[in-house]
This record gives structure tokens, sequence and C-alpha cells, in this order.
């Protein structure tokens, strides 16, 4: 007789299961509490192709016309890296300290068509009131940058 396993489906992100980790978020259940949060949930919505999670938190001064997922494109997200904060805390000294701005750098990796690329992002991220859930603060992310040094 077979059995239903009941351990829960990990995250993508890395975290533990996607009902503990990123579903509440993506579900609208939940906001994500830090900008860390909120980029691991924007990996999942990359990976499962959510575009209106992706636009609801893209900040809408950068944030752009044209869709943001390409439903045709085959893409196969593989993996996350949050990379180690202290390069950014270096970076980040001679800046006073904002607690609704916040920086997070990683390494997504992926393949299309069965060729492997790899994205290594500084992200920026604000937090701020958002009119569309009735001015409740969240964070949005903001840009990112690429770094041109050796991983």
């Amino acid at each position: 007789m077979a059995t239903s396993s009941k351990t829960p489906l990990p995250c993508p992100c890395g975290g533990p299961g996607i009902m503990r980790c990123c579903g509440p978020y993506i579900a609208g259940a939940e906001l994500p509490p830090t900008a860390e949060a909120l980029m691991r949930s924007r990996y999942v919505a990359f990976k499962m192709q959510d575009e209106a999670y992706l636009r609801a938190t893209w900040h809408p001064s950068t944030r752009p016309t044209e869709p943001i997922v390409n439903k045709d494109e085959k893409i196969q997200w593989l993996g996350l890296e949050i990379k180690s904060g202290l390069r950014l805390r270096q970076r980040q000294a001679d800046l006073p300290e904002d607690p609704d701005k916040a920086t997070v750098e990683f390494v997504a990796r992926y393949k299309i068509n069965g060729r492997a690329y790899t994205l290594h992002e500084i992200s920026r991220f604000v937090r701020e009131p958002d009119p569309a859930i009735g001015g409740k603060p969240r964070w949005f992310y903001l840009d990112g940058s690429f770094p041109e040094y050796p991983e």
C-alpha cells in the first residue's frame, strides 16, 4: 500500500518548507519582514513565473513597463546563495544606518536551453508605505548592480 509523505516541500530559495518560508509572502498572506526575505521570495517568484508578485514587490520608480517574466523562455532556476554580509558591511561602513534601506548580495544559478548561467547581484531594497495595501510599510526591490570581481 502506498503511503503519502508528510515531509513538506522544500522552499526553492533554500529555506525550510515553502509554506514556512516564501509561500505565505507570495500568496499575499504575510509581508516579508526583511529585505533578504523579500529577495528570497522574489527568487521563488521568478522560478514560479509569478509576474504579479514580482510587480507588486518592485518599487514603482524603477519597475519596468514591459513584462518581467517571459513565459516562452525555457529557464530552469537551479539554486540561490546569499553571499556573506561581510563584504557589504565593509562597503557600507562609511554610510549612516537607515533601517528602511538594505542591500542583499546573492548568486542565482540557472539554465536556458541547457546552458548554465550565474547571476551575481547586489540588490538594493527600500521599505516604505504601499498604497496598494492601505499604506502599510513593506519592502520593495529597488535595483541592483553586478560586481566585477571573481567569485
